[in-house]
């Protein structure tokens, strides 16, 4: 009976050790969701890999807290829904922080200052907002974009709004000419502008917002001041201005949010 006991007592606290051992391993890595067509800000190369701006930022904050990045792939309206339920640890997709999203989840500091920008085909006559007024636009579903159009329904006076699930398929509506005018973040749409040959699109009009993209995390994370932390030491000792310059193609302006550290924002202001 002794024997017995001591077998089952050894077979417990192996179980108990290798439990605890899957445990540590899962926290040392860094669960992160992300959009996987928003380039520059992260896209997947030709051989699957996440890539870009962001990637680039939480693979540095990860390193520095000695951990390794997973990043996996989802719908863009998706990753708020894991983000809130823990499935992920951090969420990065030029996200914009709102008193909305405050409400539900955290944000890490920003470290990028947005404008929007209207694209249209080269040979549309819209030169600012007031060209809107009965055109077709359209722009991502549930992004910052979106909400800023709606908000401005009235004031704008555009025909009609579509609502998309993917930047692709957004330009392939502007590009067939189903939407006369696609709202989204600038950078986005000048960079894939940028790869389309021949397109006949272009960024026809600049809309600054002011908006602050920041790395989404469950609401009050244990990770988040850590991460906060990492990436203040980035804009400390320039790693963060390097990783700016290598995907805008220009240093970031002095006092910048990309160069600025500051404290996890409770407010979107």
């Amino acid at each position: 009976m002794t024997t017995r006991r001591t077998i089952l007592t050894g077979l417990a606290f192996a179980t108990i050790t290798a439990l605890s051992g899957v445990s540590a391993m899962a926290q040392d890595v860094l669960r992160v969701g992300s959009y996987p067509a928003n380039p520059p800000w992260e896209f997947k190369n030709e051989a699957g890999d996440f890539e870009g701006f962001e990637v680039d930022i939480i693979t540095e904050v990860a390193k520095r807290l000695d951990m390794n990045v997973e990043i996996t792939g989802l719908d863009f309206r998706a990753l708020f829904v894991a983000s809130a339920s823990g499935r992920v640890d951090a969420v990065i997709s030029s996200l914009t922080i709102t008193e909305e999203r405050l409400e539900a989840q955290s944000f890490t500091q920003p470290y990028f200052s947005g404008a929007l920008g209207v694209g249209t085909k080269d040979t549309a006559e819209i030169a600012g907002l007031a060209d809107l007024k009965g055109k077709r636009i359209g722009s991502i579903a549930t992004s910052f974009p979106e909400t800023w159009l709606k908000e401005r329904e009235d004031e704008l006076g555009y025909a009609s709004y579509s609502s998309y699930d993917s930047t692709a398929n957004l330009l392939t509506d502007l590009r067939s000419g189903r939407i006369e005018a696609a709202v989204n973040d600038i950078v986005g749409l000048r960079y894939a502008f940028a790869q389309m040959q021949d397109s006949g699109l272009q960024v026809s009009v600049e809309i600054p917002t002011g908006d602050k993209f920041a790395i989404m995390m469950p609401k009050e994370s244990e990770n988040l001041e850590a991460v906060n932390d990492a990436i203040s030491a980035m804009k400390e000792d320039g790693t963060m201005a390097e990783i700016f310059e290598k995907w805008m193609g220009v240093a970031p302006a002095a006092g910048s949010l990309t160069v600025t550290p500051m404290p996890v924002p409770t407010t979107a202001e």
